[in-house]
């Protein structure tokens, strides 16, 4: 595997997650594989759980991590063609790239959507461009509007958590008073639709749909209680209006998650989560939570992208 940028580039999710599942038995055992490999995480956002479990999982693997706060540590990039760089911009990315390449063997990148402009955030600018000008394989640890190294984690949270033949999974919205991206439930969305066993429902207000194109095919439900009964699992993430880009149109506390919507289902978020808007204390404190052990698989997550595109490198 070359670059890892979707979950459509995951090409058996059942054999990534068996392979996720043994690597936590015996992180350590391929050491050898990223030994005299070099790592380059680039933050262009903020960051806890991708940064600290891509820095574990390459470190497992046995590389060298550098990493950059590129968002106030590197110069403003440019990023189109053509331009006349006499306003902000201090580095064009075609350069940027190039050199960052020549310092490590996978270059991890990591920019959020700017929610102003919903095309410019479609067309993953930042993380299409390090696609396109460097010259070694590209990680995803979030983007416009994917989170691949997430959706993997959760992935391998259901496969350990579920006892079920088919197991119902419900991605509930819910309030937020900042404006948010639709990586992790787009992300969420596509790993779900590769799941084959599994009863797969999205639940959110009306108005409030998330790309028609990612999503078709799967269940819109706007009754959230209707769209809850009979959960095993439910997933709660905010998002921004799609249609009315990057605004917050819906605030409704009615959709925070409480222990008695969520019944006898498991809870999941990728985290950072707002207590007590997203979802009550009581849910997050109680036995039903998997937040922590979702953060934990992050690392495996990470390692077995790592463990793709170094044995790649290797045969190469």
């Amino acid at each position: 595997m070359n670059n890892y940028l979707s979950i459509k580039d995951i090409d058996s999710l059942p054999e990534w997650v068996a392979m996720a599942r043994k690597l936590k038995e015996d992180p350590k055992a391929d050491k050898e594989l990223g030994q005299g490999k070099t790592i380059c995480l680039l933050f262009f956002n903020n960051s806890l759980r991708t940064r600290l479990s891509t820095q574990k999982a390459a470190m497992n693997l046995g590389m060298e991590v550098i990493v950059m706060n590129f968002g106030n540590e590197g110069w403003a990039l440019e990023y189109g063609d053509g331009t006349i760089m006499d306003q902000g911009t201090s580095e064009h990315v075609k350069e940027a790239a190039q050199v960052v390449s020549q310092y490590c063997d996978i270059i991890g990148i990591r920019a959020f959507a700017g929610l102003a402009y919903r095309d410019e955030d479609e067309d993953e600018r930042v993380l299409q461009s390090f696609k396109e000008y460097a010259s070694v394989p590209i990680l995803n640890m979030e983007s416009s509007v994917g989170h691949p190294l997430q959706a993997l984690a959760d992935a391998i949270t259901l496969a350990e958590q579920n006892t079920k033949t088919r197991p119902k999974v419900v991605l509930s919205w819910a309030p937020h008073p900042k404006a948010l991206p639709h990586a992790v439930a787009n992300s969420f969305v596509e790993m779900m639709q590769l799941q084959q066993e599994m009863d797969f429902v999205i639940t959110h207000p009306q108005g409030y749909e998330l790309n028609e194109e990612i999503t078709k095919g799967t269940k819109i439900e706007f009754d959230q209680e209707k769209a809850l009964k009979d959960a095993d699992f439910v997933y709660v993430k905010n998002w921004s209006n799609y249609n009315d880009y990057g605004k917050v149109t819906c605030k409704d506390p009615n959709w925070t998650m409480t222990q008695k919507k969520l019944g006898k289902a498991q809870f999941m978020h990728c985290l950072p989560v707002r207590r007590n808007m997203v979802v009550a204390d009581e849910v997050l404190d109680g036995k039903q939570s998997l937040v922590i052990e979702q953060a934990n698989n992050r690392t495996y997550a990470a390692q077995v992208v790592l463990k793709k595109i170094l044995t790649t490198l290797n045969d190469q």
